[in-house]
């Protein structure tokens, strides 16, 4: 065939054109995969980073200090019914706040039970579950202790049980993600009035106990080594029947110790609160609620689980997610166990909390909330959330007392 010159330079135009397009649009598939791939990290990092500072999401709209009552803007934690703490000024000041009085127009009015320490006035603030920061506060005695983990000593708080019938019967305590132990002082009363001795554990990036060599949360894969050592710990000072307790990833971690431990002779059951049963379930629903794409939240589920990701993620060893899933092993479990959880949670779905009970309906009794949101179920329903741990406790004590008796 042959061209005209006209003929050949349209061609040429054409062809420098789809050249160019090309490689435009070569530039923007490199941008959005190299966007991609960040985005994929960043998501990963955050989810095994230990978190220190939590961002404020509320807004104190006013204070009446002579009335007792506190304005803030309406929000879901702002307007649950139910007693919180308030920490304000950037971390530097913390208040008790009391119940729901009104709800209009935007906003919402309180009950200002105390004002803990700092200025409080308006600007913003963050609710928070613990309502409680000092051991000191609930009345009990209490020691502080130091157990000896494989990466240093942990401290500790034990609250020892009200007398010595109850000196052989331990909880111990195990805080969530971005938490210290000061989560579990809420949970300690109820616990001390059915006759239990409670130690509230610290474990590794947490804040208070020693640090890993990569600083990265385990997700519960490295945890549950402290918690081992905390058994250790309560054995030693004379616990027969220890009841392991996880608060959100605490319960992540009380599985893996379950699983894992070979010093388990006496541990005789579990109590969960909002707790992670599938980290992945969990990983995906948080990408959602974040309206992150599906190829994200599965990428950044792979960089935590790849070998090869360390450079990426800062993880030391990768965590095996899969093995995670306590609905997929179910009967892994033979512990008897409460699970107490919210429709609401916000955070950890309770999908995994109620497929787990229906799974193994022999050994979990399943407690469920509506509108508590996640791991405030103890602030929205104080007297339910203890009366279900108070019932377990004593229908688990029958069992094991039977048990004895026939052995």
């Amino acid at each position: 065939m042959v061209t005209t010159s006209s003929e050949s330079g349209r061609h040429s135009a054409f062809g420098r054109a789809v050249g160019v397009t090309a490689a435009l649009a070569g530039g923007l598939v490199l941008l959005t995969v190299a966007g991609t791939a960040v985005t994929m990290a960043r998501v990963a990092r955050t989810v095994i980073t230990p978190v220190r500072r939590r961002p404020s999401r509320e807004v104190v709209r006013a204070v009446d200090p002579v009335g007792g009552t506190i304005t803030l803007r309406d929000t879901p934690d702002a307007a649950m019914p139910g007693r919180f703490g308030l920490w304000f000024g950037s971390g530097s000041g913390y208040a008790k706040l009391g119940g729901l009085l009104e709800r209009r127009d935007g906003t919402v009015v309180r009950e200002l039970e105390r004002v803990e320490f700092g200025d409080l006035g308006p600007g913003r603030a963050r609710t928070t579950g613990y309502y409680y920061l000092d051991p000191e506060e609930l009345g009990l005695p209490v020691t502080s202790v130091e157990i000896e983990t494989d990466l240093g000593v942990a401290p500790a708080w034990v609250f020892p049980a009200a007398d010595d019938a109850g000196s052989d019967r331990w909880v111990i305590q195990v805080h969530g993600w971005g938490a210290t132990r000061q989560e579990g002082l809420r949970a300690v009363r109820t616990f001390h009035d059915a006759g239990w001795t409670c130690l509230l554990a610290s474990y590794r990036n947490d804040g208070d106990a020693p640090e890993s060599a990569d600083r990265r949360y385990g997700l519960g894969g490295t945890e549950w080594r402290d918690i081992d050592a905390a058994i250790r710990y309560a054995a030693s000072q004379g616990a027969r029947s220890i009841v392991l307790m996880g608060w959100s990833m605490g319960g992540a971690v009380v599985l893996q110790t379950v699983t894992r431990s070979q010093n388990l002779g006496r541990v005789t059951g579990l109590v969960l609160e909002s707790p992670v049963i599938d980290w992945i379930d969990t990983l995906e629903y948080q990408a959602n609620l974040l309206r992150l794409p599906d190829p994200i939240a599965r990428g950044a589920i792979r960089l935590i689980e790849a070998d090869w990701s360390g450079p990426i993620t800062g993880l030391g060893a990768p965590i095996d997610l899969r093995s995670m899933d306590f609905v997929a092993r179910a009967a892994d479990l033979s512990l008897p166990m409460l699970v107490l959880h919210s429709e609401d949670d916000g955070f950890v779905p309770d999908t995994g909390s109620r497929a787990l009970a229906k799974a193994r309906s022999d050994i979990v009794t399943f407690v469920p909330f509506t509108v508590a949101l996640h791991t405030k179920l103890w602030n929205y329903d104080e007297a339910k959330w203890a009366t279900a741990i108070r019932q377990w406790l004593e229908a688990h004590q029958r069992e094991a007392q039977q048990l004895d008796a026939q052995a």
